[in-house]
Parts: structure tokens; sequence; C-alpha cells
């Protein structure tokens, strides 16, 4: 049989079938390789790239905060404790536990105004500040405002909430702006938002008289 021409050609085909089985299956295996290490490499990129970087780069406790412009210390903050978060796009600096600030107005610079709340955020490069619970500020001309939420425009120099706003005035009489206020971040100027209607401080002057 091994001898009969008639097979030779059969035991031919065979190997070549059989070597063209092997390169195939090397061939599979590769590609299978290729595309386990792509697919990993793809899914690490998109597991980075999904990485939850909101987490405070710093924790700083009994922090204090000094903001000056051209010299001149336009506010101090302390807290208990302030967390930075500092890798994400807008970066901020939050007090959890409280806080107190004093602000400083060139005019009265020996007579700061004050803000407490018991939460805080800052975005310092916005020089953008929100307090929340139990806010109180003092003006340097001795008003009084109470709130439970306030927002700081710095860039704009404007104060502004919608929560219901308690003003004591410096001779003990007290208003109220039921759906809140926006004013000048000095206080020179504030007008109150009221079911009635807006009250602004020139009115409020011209019903005192």
């Amino acid at each position: 049989m091994l001898t009969d021409g008639s097979e030779k050609p059969y035991t031919t085909r065979m190997k070549l079938k059989t070597n063209i089985s092997y390169k195939n299956i090397a061939y599979l295996f590769s590609c299978a390789i290729f595309f386990i290490l792509t697919s990993c490499e793809e899914d690490l990129t998109k597991a980075n790239a999904n990485k939850n970087k909101n987490f405070p780069s710093q924790i700083i406790n009994n922090a204090k905060i000094i903001q000056r412009d051209s010299g001149f210390v336009t506010l101090r903050a302390t807290a208990p404790i302030i967390e930075k978060y500092e890798l994400i796009d807008s970066p901020y600096v939050v007090a959890r536990k409280g806080i107190n600030i004093q602000f400083f107005d060139k005019k009265k610079p020996k007579v700061p105004g004050k803000i407490t709340a018991k939460y805080a955020r800052i975005f310092e490069y916005k020089k953008f500040y929100e307090a929340k619970g139990n806010v109180r500020i003092t003006t340097n001309e001795g008003q009084r405002f109470a709130m439970q939420s306030i927002y700081w425009d710095q860039k704009k120099n404007r104060i502004y909430t919608k929560d219901t706003v308690y003003v004591t005035m410096e001779d003990g009489s007290t208003l109220v702006g039921a759906n809140g206020m926006t004013a000048k971040d000095d206080f020179s100027e504030y007008t109150f938002f009221n079911n009635s209607g807006d009250f602004s401080t020139k009115q409020l002057s011209e019903k005192q008289k």
C-alpha cells in the first residue's frame, strides 16, 4: 500500500491540511491574545477616565484663610476643619463643621463685618462663596442679617439669597424679606423681595422719615 502511487497524493494532501490547521490555530490564538490585551488596555483606560477624583487632597484642622487685595486684607476666615478638593475641574474648599468669616472694607478697615454659618463652600479661583445653616451676618455699620443660606459673588460684589431674611437695623427696628434679597457685598445697597413687592434701601429710608 505504501508503494502505491495513488496513495502518495492523498498522503501529501493530508500533511498540507494538517499544516494549514496548525497555522490557523496559531493565528487565531495570537488574534485572541491581541484582542484580550487590547480589551484590557481599553478597559483600564475607561476605568482610569471614570475614576472618581472628588476626594479631599488636603484636610486642615483649625484652619485659617487670609485673602488680600494689593496688600490689603479683605477677608479672614477660621474653621475647625476644612477640606481642599484640588483634583477636579472646579477646585473648592469646604468647611463642614462651620466657619467664621471677617470681611474688611477700606473705608472702615478697623471695623470688620462678620459672617458665621454651620457649613460653607469656597471656590477660591472664582471668588464665589456659599454658606448654609443658621447664617448670621453683621455689617460694619451694625446691621444684623439672619437667613438659612447666602451666596456671595465677590467678583461682582453681590450677595444674594432666596430664603426669608430677617434684618435688625442699628436703631433696633426689624425688617423681613419673605422671598430673599440681593445686596452689594458692603451692604451699602440692598433690595428685599417680598410677596407684596420689592423693597430697596432707598424706599425703606424714605418710609422711616
